[in-house]
């Protein structure tokens, strides 16, 4: 019997009309965009439906896009859990560990919305905009990398995503420097990323101060099944460790490729993505060839799936 993660994309994930097919078709997965919109209405200018469904300027900033993501997200959990496919494990990539840690029972949905909108607000306003950035470099080993950057100050990495794409992430000025004495080591090219902040680095060190506070008042639930933490590619049983985890998760690097290869040495054979596009099925065909990925993003991918998995 195939042992199953379900998997979860982060930021950049994002695009008009995601999930807007598993709104008009189930009830489940509208009452998630619903109640999205109603415990958000406070703290947050615009319904969770046109943020998701239609063209607007905020699905690009991190203050928004956290919670229209994990809504999604989760709203489409709802539909694929529906049609009898469960994971033995979940993960998710950053911002995707909030869905994980839902499906996998530790939380309220309702929560992790509310939890990942105040994230995004912490992450978008801890540093100055023009003070923090983020570059992909591609065709060089993190091992490498971190040999090339030590003693470096200002840059660290943010994203050991797969081999051969690691992401840095720091400040501006280091992140510039250290991404020419990169493609001077050896790497293919680097990429400076389109994003509003230095994510996953110490600079956000204040952020994950302030978000272990507001996790303070989350109920937490015992997991139905074991996580994956970004923190240190391990699976998480207990939830009493999840509040500071999350706190660390927000300056700490992103360990995707090493919680991969971990759930697959421990038996996991087969990864459902769950959400917009494909970049977590992008990362294990370089990751491993073994397993079998399965992209669940539109409302048609669901029936494909089920014929596959059941």
């Amino acid at each position: 019997m195939s042992k199953i993660a379900f998997i979860y994309p982060g930021q950049g994930a994002q695009k008009c009309g995601m999930g807007a097919d598993f709104y008009e078709n189930s009830t489940s997965a509208k009452a998630v965009y619903d109640m999205a919109s109603e415990v958000l209405k406070d703290n947050m200018d615009i319904d969770m439906k046109d943020l998701c469904f239609h063209e607007n300027d905020k699905l690009d900033l991190t203050e928004y896009t956290q919670a229209a993501l994990v809504t999604t997200c989760l709203a489409m959990t709802k539909v694929v859990e529906e049609a009898g496919i469960h994971p033995d494990v979940t993960a998710g990539l950053s911002l995707g560990e909030y869905s994980a840690i839902a499906a996998a029972g530790g939380m309220k949905d309702e929560d992790a919305i509310r939890l990942v909108r105040k994230r995004g607000l912490l992450m978008q306003n801890t540093v100055p905009a023009g003070e923090g950035a983020m570059a992909a470099v591609m065709g060089m080993t993190g091992e490498t990398i971190e040999k090339v950057i030590e003693g470096m100050a200002g840059v660290s990495i943010a994203n050991y995503n797969c081999p051969g794409q690691i992401v840095i992430t720091g400040e501006t000025k280091a992140v510039e420097e250290a991404s020419e004495k990169l493609k001077e080591a050896g790497a293919k090219r680097t990429v400076m990323l389109n994003v509003s902040g230095p994510f996953h680095s110490p600079m956000l060190e204040k952020a994950g101060e302030e978000l272990a506070e507001v996790l303070k008042d989350v109920e937490l639930s015992p997991l139905k099944v074991p996580y994956v933490t970004n923190v240190t590619a391990e699976q998480v049983s207990d939830i009493g460790m999840t509040r500071d985890l999350l706190a660390k998760q927000v300056s700490s690097s992103v360990k995707w490729q090493q919680s991969m290869e971990n759930l697959i040495a421990d038996g996991v054979d087969t990864f459902v993505e769950i959400g917009p596009g494909k970049t977590l099925a992008g990362f294990m065909r370089k990751i491993s060839r073994d397993v079998k990925v399965y992209n669940i993003g539109t409302w048609d991918d669901v029936e494909k799936v089920v014929e596959n998995l059941k």
